[in-house]
């Protein structure tokens, strides 16, 4: 945290991130502890220090939350993190497949948010922070599902962000490009040597190249101008 924000927030914001336990999540918690705040990671895969949470599931969801808060108080940022990645062309993807991945990766998102945001409003401050993807803005073979809730994240962010700036509460995405995570390890090697071979970089990233995109998007002033933007840390997958 700057200073401004540790005079608003002296004992730290209260953060919660959920996928918190690998990949860009983790790393988003631990930048946001190495800054001074209280975090808690809400994850499918539960642990240590960890809240088990089923994004997908809207009980689960809301008893996470209130564990979540019974531990930090009113929530002041949260960053949207969990995903599900599978790979199948269209014409040969089951509807469950499908259905996986929207309840995951768009619906999740959905449910999240809609936890915090009424108590955000009502202290006149907050941000929210949802992980897209730049395969939202450019689509992916074999990824359309994936492409499809990424998608729709950016929009529900959009539209969120309308309806909360006038609180202070500021909504915004990450669309980061192909990074070094369990999430990606699960797509074919063909797939990762094609998309390598686009990248102006010509190397995936790492989360610890991701976080601090975050923090900058809840930090006080440097956040403040950000509405409904979508921030694309990709090697140059996309320049919009």
């Amino acid at each position: 945290m700057n200073t401004q924000d540790h005079d608003r927030f002296p004992d730290g914001r209260a953060v919660v991130v959920t996928g918190g336990a690998s990949g860009i999540g983790q790393a988003i918690a631990e930048a946001f502890r190495a800054a001074g705040d209280r975090v808690a990671v809400l994850d499918r895969a539960g642990g240590d220090g960890v809240i088990a949470v089923d994004v997908a599931d809207e009980d689960s969801v809301r008893n996470g939350f209130a564990a979540a808060r019974a531990h930090l108080g009113p929530i002041d940022v949260l960053v949207n993190s969990a995903g599900l990645l599978t790979e199948s062309p269209l014409e040969q993807m089951p509807l469950a497949l499908w259905n996986e991945t929207i309840a995951v990766d768009l619906s999740g998102v959905f449910l999240c948010c809609r936890e915090v945001v009424g108590g955000m409003r009502r202290q006149k401050w907050g941000r929210i922070i949802n992980i897209a993807s730049q395969l939202a803005i450019k689509g992916g073979v074999g990824l359309s599902h994936y492409s499809a809730a990424k998608a729709g994240v950016i929009g529900m962010t959009k539209s969120l962000a309308l309806e909360t700036a006038a609180d202070n509460v500021l909504i915004n995405c990450i669309a980061p490009g192909p990074i070094e995570t369990p999430l990606v390890d699960g797509i074919s090697d063909t797939w990762k040597v094609a998309k390598r071979a686009e990248l102006p970089l010509g190397r995936f990233g790492t989360p610890a190249e991701v976080a601090p995109t975050a923090l900058l998007l809840a930090n006080d002033p440097g956040g403040n101008l950000f509405v409904g933007q979508t921030l694309g840390p990709n090697s140059g997958d996309v320049m919009p």
